[in-house]
């Protein structure tokens, strides 16, 4: 019997890797330049998910478009130098989370994607550093699509994996990549780690405190154990 293939996409920053240092740094470096204050870490990780440009105008208001775009342009250059500058060390992924990939990658029902609100060079480098590129089929970027939650990203995944949104589970740690998945009609996983605290992650189907919980609780949502 052939059984039908099932797809995992994941969010990277505050999902598979712990980027809060370099993002908080970098948009630090973005409102200095503008000699704006930078706002408190919490405001600046609220915004991790969206398109930059979205994300700074939201956490700078009253600032005009050109202003909005200099201090993205800023970001992504403060960004690229840690990058640069800090080779393997720059990225930091969550504990278990490559043991999870792999354990997820060896079975033959499961193709697996990322959806980010990172720029394609940052994912790509990303996923070369840490020797993680194996694992997925799709990789979609803020380069190509609408900021979350907007479902493009998601949509142009299945149609790549081949896969329908029943057979399909987005999983992230912010609000906007559950309503991302809720707009793409499949289901969805939080996870606790991240940068959104867990009361903002109440539409997932379920939300996860430990990676190495990840398999079994897909499972279940597969199998419609959790609502």
């Amino acid at each position: 019997m052939t059984t039908t293939p099932k797809l995992i996409i994941w969010d990277v920053d505050g999902t598979l890797s712990d980027s809060q240092g370099s993002i908080t740094a970098s948009m630090s470096a973005a409102f200095e330049a503008e000699g704006l204050a930078p706002p408190p870490r919490d405001v600046m990780l609220s915004i991790v998910g969206l398109t930059l440009e979205i994300g700074i105008a939201q956490i700078a208001p009253g600032n005009d478009p050109e202003r909005v775009t200099r201090m993205a342009a800023t970001y992504r250059a403060h960004h690229r130098g840690l990058r640069d500058a800090g080779g393997r060390g720059f990225i930091k992924l969550y504990d278990h989370i490559p043991a999870v990939l792999e354990q997820l990658n060896a079975r033959p029902d499961i193709l697996m994607a990322v959806a980010t609100g990172k720029s394609r060079g940052g994912l790509v480098s990303l996923l070369e550093v840490t020797g993680l590129s194996k694992h997925f089929l799709s990789l979609q970027t803020a380069d190509d699509h609408p900021s979350k939650p907007h479902p493009s990203m998601l949509l142009a995944a299945m149609s790549d994996c081949g896969v329908g949104p029943e057979d399909a589970v987005m999983i992230g740690d912010t609000s906007f990549d559950m309503d991302m998945g809720r707009a793409a009609g499949m289901r969805t996983i939080g996870v606790s780690w991240g940068f959104h605290p867990r009361r903002e992650l109440a539409q997932a189907n379920v939300v996860v405190d430990d990676p190495r919980d990840l398999p079994d609780t897909i499972d279940a949502l597969w199998r419609e154990e959790v609502a």
